[in-house]
């Protein structure tokens, strides 16, 4: 299986067939974008059935900025999806060149870094889409339609979730990373990233409670 996998095209089933075979993809950081996606969709919702409702008036042209971003941030989680199965399956093939001679093993080397960083930064683009969707769904809790806002408490355990699995897959790949410079600047960011989910998931959590 490679990047031509038609993730958005398989039904779920046929999805957790392949996801469950010895395939190695879809895996984790692909897997967790497209939970993302379902995450995301939830928000999207919240929003749809705010939309033109009696008693959201005032609401409107906001929440139709809101809408727009969680369908934009669905487009752009599927592309990432596939970005992050084609930056896996590269990172795998240069593990396949040649080491004859010794310039060939200096080529190899630095063509496994390089795949490395890019196998690295595709899953940590999810988890960056995933918290620029949170704020959206911190913008959408305390106004939304009160009759769905609980699925806007979903779309933000999900996406945090989604957040933390996704950088597994960025942990996996930094101890082979010999770039310090590169390594250091993607903890700080992990960390970072964390701490900002987990404040807008209490944060939407707390408005969401707030109106039942």
């Amino acid at each position: 299986m490679s990047s031509n996998l038609p993730v958005y095209d398989m039904t779920i089933g046929e999805f957790l067939k392949v996801a469950g075979s010895n395939s190695h993809v879809p895996g984790g950081g692909n897997v967790s974008a497209v939970v993302a996606t379902l995450g995301a969709s939830m928000g999207a919702m919240v929003a749809s059935l705010t939309k033109g409702k009696k008693g959201y008036e005032d609401f409107q042209t906001e929440n139709e900025a809101i809408l727009k971003a969680f369908l934009d941030g669905i487009e752009e989680l599927k592309t990432q999806t596939l970005g992050d199965i084609q930056a896996f399956d590269e990172y795998m093939e240069v593990f396949k060149l040649p080491k004859d001679t010794e310039e060939l093993k200096a080529k190899r080397a630095q063509a496994i870094q390089e795949a490395g960083k890019k196998a690295t930064l595709a899953p940590l683009n999810v988890c960056r889409t995933c918290l620029k969707l949170l704020k959206v769904a911190a913008q959408l809790a305390p106004k939304g339609n009160k009759g769905a806002i609980s699925d806007c408490g979903v779309c933000a355990i999900v996406l945090e979730s989604a957040i933390r699995a996704a950088m597994l897959s960025v942990d996996i790949n930094l101890p082979s990373l010999k770039d310090e410079r590169f390594v250091t600047e993607v903890k700080n960011e992990r960390a970072s990233l964390f701490v900002q989910a987990e404040e807008l998931r209490i944060d939407i959590l707390h408005h969401m409670r707030a109106r039942w």
